[in-house]
Parts: structure tokens; sequence; C-alpha cells
């Protein structure tokens, strides 16, 4: 899986491609949590590239949202493929997420800069 990582403004984004799967979860993990422990709790996960996802990718989004969710800020997803965005749906999980179309969309749905 390919990782590319910025920060626009107090945002972190993350775009990620190929499969996100258990074997790839390590330095999403730690990067999420990297995150939160400098004090941004402004994230974007951009999918855009992502043709796979499984069960243990999820739950590391999830504990994402999670943690900053509770820090007063929140993980957004964007640029979901057809195949990633039924795995949501089936899950419930797009309940869960704020999901948007584009990572500009996402950006600006924090209402900051």
């Amino acid at each position: 899986m390919e990782i590319n990582k910025k920060t626009s403004g107090s945002i972190a984004i993350l775009q990620l491609k190929g499969r996100f799967d258990a074997h790839e979860i390590a330095p999403v993990t730690a990067w999420l949590q990297t995150q939160i422990d400098t004090g941004i709790f402004h994230v974007i996960v951009n999918l855009e590239g992502v043709n796979f996802i499984d069960s243990t990718a999820l739950a590391s989004l999830v504990r994402g949202l999670k943690h900053c969710r509770e820090k007063g800020g929140d993980l957004r997803l964007c640029v979901l493929q057809p195949a990633v965005r039924v795995i949501f749906e089936l899950t419930r999980l797009d309940k869960a997420f704020n999901i948007l179309v584009t990572e500009e969309e996402a950006a600006a749905s924090f209402g900051i800069s």
C-alpha cells in the first residue's frame, strides 16, 4: 500500500492507495496516533486509491475516529471507490463516519483552516 501524508493548516490528511488490510494497518495506526499526540484532532483519510478494505482496517479507522472525537475533533473520509463504499454501507459504518465526495469538501467541512 502506498501512503502519502500532508497537512493543510490544522488538518492532517492521509492518502492511501492499494489494499488496506491487516498487513498494512501498522503505519496508518501509528500515523493516526502521532496526530492525536501532537494535538491535531481534525483528520481526513482519502481512500481514493483504495480498492479493498478489511475488518481490521475498518477497526483502525473507527479507533482513530473515536480518539479524534474524544479530543473535540473528527476523522472524515473522502473519495470512496464503489467497492469500498459498499463495505461501509454493509457494516453501517457509513452512519458513523462523515464521508465526503472530495478531499476539498472534507477539509471545508471542518470549518477551519
